[in-house]
């Protein structure tokens, strides 16, 4: 279970973090929330799709395996791929809350938070949080900006969804990967966006996208669909087999 603190420089003066990636740091995950910030770096590595939770909302993650647990872009030296998803960078820092109270009135601020039973926290080995009087080091400056920009794209996602449901271009997909060994990896639940009816958009549409900064992020998206081919063969390299892996990815009816 987490255990969530208030960070501060006098009970946690001590802590450091550590920065190698790793299993046991928590990395093997097959997925990751991305932003429309990160499309243009996340697209150059990552499949990008959409997941839709009880709500009925939908979100957009950085596919990294094909089962739970799996994450084919991590080995015994570390994350192979050159950019790594802000929520996956951002651990263990998280944004907390603060009550107080300005004019009788309640007042909720955002503050920076840690996961203390997080396997990159220790007092021993990785960066430091704070400087010996107290100041914050560059390390944790660095992370106060990432988890700032995450809160940012928050809503950012959420009105770049949005803009691509009005224009009915988020679809269900079945994505089937043929192994070398003869298996099949199916994935089910995954969305992504109908290139053709954004082939189909109006200018009108065009421009509104444009104007609200969402074309570039919409391209990104459909441009990242060219990496389920190379995620299927990190899959066979995994297996230790060679030769090509075959993908499919349909619609669903």
């Amino acid at each position: 279970m987490p255990n969530y603190a208030l960070l501060n420089n006098v009970n946690h003066a001590e802590v450091k973090i550590v920065t190698d990636r790793a299993a046991r740091y928590g990395d093997s995950i097959m997925q990751a929330p991305v932003f429309p910030f990160e499309f243009r770096n996340a697209q150059a590595c990552y499949p990008i799709l959409f997941q839709q939770d009880s709500a009925g909302d939908f979100s957009p993650l950085a596919l990294f395996g094909f089962e739970q647990g799996e994450n084919l872009f991590l080995d015994y030296s570390g994350w192979q791929a050159p950019y790594i998803p802000a929520m996956v960078r951002r651990e263990p820092f998280l944004i907390g809350y603060q009550e107080s109270s300005s004019e009788g009135e309640p007042v909720r601020t955002r503050v920076l938070s840690i996961d203390m039973d997080h396997p990159r926290v220790n007092t021993e080995h990785g960066e430091p949080l704070f400087q010996p009087l107290g100041g914050r080091t560059p390390f944790l400056e660095n992370a106060a900006d990432l988890l700032e920009s995450i809160w940012l794209g928050l809503e950012h996602a959420k009105t770049f969804v949005g803009a691509m449901q009005r224009h009915d271009l988020i679809e269900s997909m079945t994505l089937e990967i043929e192994l070398k060994d003869g298996s099949r990896n199916q994935l089910i639940g995954f969305h992504c966006l109908n290139e053709e009816k954004i082939q189909g958009l109006s200018p009108e549409a065009l421009g509104e996208l444009n104007a609200n900064g969402f074309l570039m992020p919409m391209y990104m998206v459909v441009a990242s669909m060219g990496n389920l081919q190379a995620l299927a063969e990190r899959k066979n390299a995994s297996l230790g087999e060679s030769g090509d892996a075959r993908e499919r990815v349909e619609p669903d009816v």
